[in-house]
C-alpha cells in the first residue's frame, strides 16, 4: 500500500506532525492513533471470527484471503499448491541460456521442447477446402 512512499517523504511528515501538533501533543496523538488501530483490529477478528462460527463445522477451512481473485482462480483452477497440469515442471526445466546460446532444451516430462518456428507452409500449398470443411488453424496469426 505504501510501497512508493520513500524515506524523504516520511521525513517530510514526520517534520510536519512535530511541528502543526507539537512535541508535547504529538506523543498523546500517536497512543490514541495506536489505540484506534488495535481497537479497528480486534474489530475485524471479531467479525472474521464471527462469520466463521455462523458458517458452520463444513467451513472450518475457509480463508478470507481466498476471496482475493487472484488466489480464487489459482486455488480453482491449479488445485492450491498442488500442480496438476506439471506447469512448475515445465517451469523449473526450461532453460532460456539455452535457447539463446542455440543448444537443445533439457527434456520435459520425456519430451524435448523446441523454440523454433516451423517455416510457414504457402499461401497457395494445398488443395481448395471441401464444403463445410474447416480451414487450418494456424497459431501465429491469432
Amino acid at each position: 500500500m505504501f510501497s512508493d512512499v520513500g524515506g524523504l517523504e516520511i521525513l517530510t511528515l514526520i517534520v510536519m506532525a512535530i511541528i502543526i501538533f507539537g512535541p508535547d501533543k504529538l506523543p498523546k496523538l500517536i497512543q490514541d492513533t495506536m489505540g484506534f488501530i488495535r481497537k479497528v483490529r480486534s474489530f475485524a477478528d471479531n467479525a472474521k471470527e464471527d462469520i466463521r462460527s455462523e458458517l458452520g463445522p463444513e467451513f472450518k477451512d475457509f480463508e478470507f484471503e481466498d476471496l482475493n481473485p487472484k488466489t480464487f482462480v489459482r486455488k480453482q483452477l491449479m488445485g492450491g499448491d498442488e500442480d496438476p497440469l506439471g506447469l512448475k515442471d515445465m517451469k523449473d526445466s526450461l532453460d532460456i541460456r539455452s535457447v539463446l546460446d542455440d543448444k537443445p532444451a533439457a527434456p520435459v516430462n520425456g519430451r524435448s521442447v523446441s523454440f523454433e518456428k516451423s517455416a510457414p507452409a504457402p499461401a497457395s500449398a494445398g488443395a481448395p477446402l471441401a464444403p463445410g470443411e474447416r480451414p487450418p488453424f494456424d497459431p501465429d496469426a491469432t
